[in-house]
This record gives C-alpha cells, structure tokens and sequence, in this order.
C-alpha cells in the first residue's frame, strides 16, 4: 500500500529530509536537517497557557452514565490541579512517596496526573488490566513494591477494591473517587477542597526539565516490564517534535476521540500530550477495538468530529466495516480528518487501501496515512513516515532534534537513539539501565531496521522496520530466522482470517506457526453465529480451506527454510494477559506465547504430513 505525498496538501506537514554519514564498519548516522524549536521547561506551563487564552475551551470530555459528553475546560483543569498539588504537598509525596494510579483513562485520572506534574510529584500509572482482567495481581504487587507510593488512586473505589485490598499495607493513602467496600479510603473531592497556597508555586519553579513526570512500565513484549523514566524534558521535547513533523497540530487546535490507554505511551504521552500542548480537545472513547466494546467506539465517533485519529491496526479493522456500512458515519469521520496514524504493529493493505477508498469517495480526496517507530523511551516519537510515501513497513526519517544511529548486529542494524526526548533510564534498576545505552549514550531500542533503498546512499526515503532482533532464532542448521520479517509476510498472505501469529522453530529444523484466528471473519466463512463454540468453527471445512489455500500460497513464494512454514495450527483459547501473552494495548509477546503453550508447540513437531494440525480444544497449560 502506498499513500502519495500530494495527499497530504490539506495536512502541513514537515518534508522527511534526512542527513546521512557512514562509519568505516557499516554504522549509518541519520538526523534531521530541520532545527527543533523551543519548548517549554515543563508539561504544565501549557496548561498554564491554555488556561489563560482559552479558559472555557474544552480540555477534555468523558462519557457520564447516561450517554452525555462532560467537559473539562482548561481553566478548569487548571483549578482543580492546583488544589490536588497542595493536597500532595501537605502529604509530603515525593519521588520516595509517589503516586501510583490504577484507574483507566478518566478526568479524574488526568487531574491527578497535572497535579501532581505541577508540584513536582512523579507518578506511575498502572494497567488497569493489572487490577480488574487478572487472575493474579502478582504484577500489581511487584509494581507497587517497585514505586513505594505514599498515595494510590483508583477512581471507582468498588470496582478495585478487590485489586486495593491485595495491595493495602498501610504504606500509603488510598484515594478514590467512590468508596471501595471495607477499605479506607479518601475522597477526591476532600483533596480538591484543599486552598492552594504559595507552596504550590514554589514547587512548580523547582521542577524543570531533570525533573521524574512519570514512570511508564513497558508492556514486556521481550522481557519482564521495567518501569521508565520520563522526564519533563523528554514530554516537551516530544510535543514540540510532534508538531514540527505534524504541523498541521499548530494550525487549528486538534479534536481527537481516543481510547488507547494512558498507561502507554501511546495514548498517555503521544496522544493525551498532543491535546495539552497545542490546546486541543480530547474525548476520552470508553470503547476499544475488541467484540462488544468497539460498538461504543462507533457511536462516539459519530458524535466527534476528529481532526486526526490515532489507533493501532486493530482498531482500523474493526472501524473499516463500520463505516463501509454507514454513509452518515463516513461524512461524519472524514469530513476534518487531516491524517490517520498507526502504530504498535503493522496494517494490513487491504485494510490501508479500504479507507483510503472511502475517503476519496467520501470526501473526495485521501487522508495520509502516517506511521513511524517509537518507543517508550523515546516518549514515544522519534521516527515518522511524515510526508514520504507510506507503506506498512516504511517508518520514516529521524524527527528533528534526534540522532539515529544504525549500528551493526550480526547482519542487521539496530536502531540507536540520541536526544532530548530519550529517558535517563529505568526507575531504580541501575543494570537494566547500562545495559539500554551504547558506549556513545545511544538507547539501543532492540529493533533492526535497513534503509528503505538499499541502494540509495543516501537513504533520502528513510528506513524501513525489519523486527525485533531478540525475537530472533537459529533453526538447528544453523540458519537464521527472522521473525519480524516472516510475521510481515504472513499476515499479509493470511489476510483477515488471522490476528496475530507466533513463529516458533527455536533448535528445530524446521519453522512452525501458532495462528491466532480473526473470529469474525472465520465465523463468517462458516456462517456461525456468535453462540457457536470456536472449535467448532475452525473446523468448519470453509474455514480449514482458507487458511490451507493461503498457507499454501505463501510457502511457493516463500520455499526457503527460515521462511516457509512446515505446519501451523488455529488456536482456539484467546492469547492470555495472565500468562504475560498479551498487553491490555493489544501487542503480543512472542516468547511468553510460545512458553505458556509447550505442548502445542510440542505438536507442531510431531510426526504427520498435515500442512494445518486439526484443531483441539485445549486451555493453555
């Protein structure tokens, strides 16, 4: 799929020029030639900004229990954050006593959040999937035994009690803005009731841009999670990268509906930074791209009128049906929509060129799709696709203001960060630390990336991703397979009938695949309604005939050993978050899928000539 750069004549954005060096041992240095601008020094003096020139914009909007928006003007928000940072200051919270926040995205949870950014509080937002979808809180715990907060808010105290009584110790204050049943707990409001005095603005001059915001724990797509330092330089730094590149932000202030959740970067630093610091509107989508949820999704959408919309692959391709069905909804979406931007995994094509075909018909022209690498790290913004030509492996240039370095693996190249927008390191975990930067102070993001041209010197279309180089695995022969490359093509061969796949072949002589399905599409294939059992539909022939056909095509144009696939099987049991599986955000984890399943794998490899194993029903073990 390919976006043409003229496309983007209704959206300013930053031509993706580049400037490239090469060291004598292969290592490409790439930045922009554009300057980064001046920010400010911390987050909070743009809601300081907003809130004198724009007091009764909305900030941000929040569904209420009958279906209305409520609003948070930034006058506002700004009111009720500096009550929170004088109720923060009189309990002596500190980087020691922090705030650890297990609430979703909410008005409330944001409120916190400024308050305590305003006075120089960090805090560390959890999952909420940690608290409510888990069996086990053991990652709750350790993250809470990790920050050691003097203050924990939950918004609904009922619905977390369970979650608050396994980790209330008596260290620390709880706060909600409900009560939770048989626990302790502190009103909200009685925290916003608190007068601020001239504390709070002698805080507010002692943070700068050294000064801990947040603490971000990754999602563990290779590893454990660590927690992540963003500084306030890292978040501004960001924002005002984000607006070079994406200038159309500075235009008009930016509305966008958006669920992705604010314990990510994604959604906590990209998207919820991008309405504070160009003074925009955020509504806070209660959906999410999963059945029985994305339904709220849509009817947002059809009462917000976004300026951008950001979501991961997922989200595209349950919205792509939504609005191919609903002529008033197509208006409605594409009618400001300047850019469409994906992250987190790639987009499939046909999902990519779908849209793209009803915006035109829509509205009369395309809507860019634009995309990039980034990471926690780099808070998160660091390479974007701009207005280059977009496909869905394609990740742009360096923003302005950050070195990249392509350094030499094996026979790949990880990419390698530099700038205002990389965090110092991980919250009290010294080793992981040094390990995360080079001998020059690079972060080393663990991704292979190559120039989009191979045979442009100067890689003036930028790069391209090709993986996770830890992912990563010899067969017994001794070649290498190359997981994040073979992903790619498979999904794309297999289509809509499958989500996600996991490459397995570590010591074996042979690659193997562990499919998880696209259930709507394969009970379409089967006509099965919603109450029949999974199994049964991924035994329906139609179903088993799709993924063998497809499977089938992709092995005659991919014969070699590290790429064709000797056998798969369709799993019928969703990928788990207990097990580490799965992110609340929806990205895989390869290797905790191949290790909570062992005896599938374990089949894949026994003897029979079957391209696709029959499906068994079977819970993970």
């Amino acid at each position: 799929m390919q976006v043409r750069s003229e496309a983007l004549a209704d959206a300013r954005v930053l031509p993706a020029d580049i400037v490239v060096t090469r060291d004598a041992d292969g290592t490409i240095r790439a930045r922009s030639p554009h300057p980064l601008g001046p920010y400010p020094e911390r987050i909070t003096d743009r809601l300081d900004y907003w809130a004198g020139a724009t007091p009764h914009r909305p900030f941000l909007a929040q569904k209420t229990a009958d279906g209305c928006w409520r609003y948070l003007t930034y006058a506002d928000a700004r009111r009720r954050a500096l009550r929170l940072a004088q109720a923060f200051i009189d309990r002596q919270l500190s980087a020691d006593r922090p705030i650890v926040i297990l609430s979703g995205n909410s008005i409330e949870h944001a409120l916190v959040a400024l308050g305590a950014m305003y006075c120089g509080v960090l805090y560390a937002p959890a999952a909420p999937a940690y608290s409510l979808l888990v069996r086990d809180r053991t990652t709750l715990r350790r993250l809470v035994g990790m920050m050691t907060p003097g203050l924990v808010f939950a918004d609904d105290g009922a619905l977390f009690a369970p979650a608050l009584a396994d980790i209330a110790d008596g260290s620390f204050e709880v706060v909600t803005v409900t009560p939770a049943p048989s626990i302790a707990t502190t009103p909200l409001s009685a925290l916003e009731a608190t007068e601020p005095t001239s504390a709070v603005e002698d805080a507010r001059l002692k943070v700068d841009g050294d000064t801990i915001a947040k603490v971000l724990f990754t999602s563990g797509s290779t590893g454990r999670p660590k927690g992540v330092i963003n500084t306030q330089r890292m978040l501004c730094a960001n924002q005002e990268q984000l607006r070079t590149v994406l200038a159309f932000l500075a235009d008009a202030p930016p509305v966008l509906c958006d669920w992705l959740p604010w314990n990510h970067t994604f959604g906590g630093n990209h998207n919820f930074g991008i309405a504070l610091y160009n003074g925009g509107t955020l509504y806070i989508d209660d959906g999410r791209p999963v059945p029985g949820q994305m339904e709220r999704t849509i009817e947002n959408l059809r009462s917000v009128t976004t300026t951008a919309y950001f979501n991961v692959p997922r989200g595209f391709e349950m919205l792509l049906p939504a609005l191919r069905a609903d002529a008033a909804l197509r208006r409605q979406f594409f009618s400001r929509l300047q850019a469409l931007f994906f992250a987190a995994a790639g987009l499939r094509p046909e999902i990519a060129d779908g849209l793209q075909e009803l915006a035109v018909a829509t509205v009369g022209r395309p809507i860019p799709w634009i995309t990039g690498l980034g990471a926690t790290e780099s808070a998160p913004f660091a390479l974007c696709t701009g207005a280059l030509l977009s496909t869905t492996t394609h990740v742009g240039v360096p923003v302005p203001g950050l070195e990249l370095k392509a350094a030499p693996v094996g026979d790949l190249l990880e990419a390698r960060l530099r700038g205002p927008n990389i965090t110092p390191g991980y919250w009290r975990d010294d080793e992981a630390t040094r390990a995360a930067f080079d001998e020059e102070g690079y972060y080393r993001m663990g991704d292979a990336i190559a120039p989009f041209d191979p045979g442009d010197p100067l890689v003036s279309r930028g790069f391209m991703f090709r993986g996770r180089i830890n992912e990563d695995f010899k067969l017994s022969t001794g070649t290498w397979v190359r997981v994040g490359a073979l992903r790619a093509r498979l999904l794309a061969a297999l289509g809509d009938v499958a989500q996600d796949v996991v490459v397995a072949g570590h010591g074996r002589d042979r690659v193997a695949v562990l499919i998880f399905p696209n259930a709507l599409a394969c009970r379409a294939l089967a006509d099965a309604s919603a109450d029949v059992p999974m199994p049964d539909v991924l035994a329906h022939p139609a179903v088993r005939e799709a993924f063998v056909t497809r499977l089938e095509a992709y092995n005659a144009a991919n014969p070699g050993s590290s790429t064709a696939v000797s056998r798969a099987v369709v799993l019928d049991t969703p990928p788990s978050l207990d097990a580490g599986e799965i992110t609340d955000k929806g990205s895989l984890n390869q290797r905790a899928v191949l290790a909570h399943r062992p005896a599938v794998v374990e089949r894949l490899y026994e003897a029979g000539d079957d391209l696709l194993l029959q499906p068994r029903s079977e819970r993970t073990t």
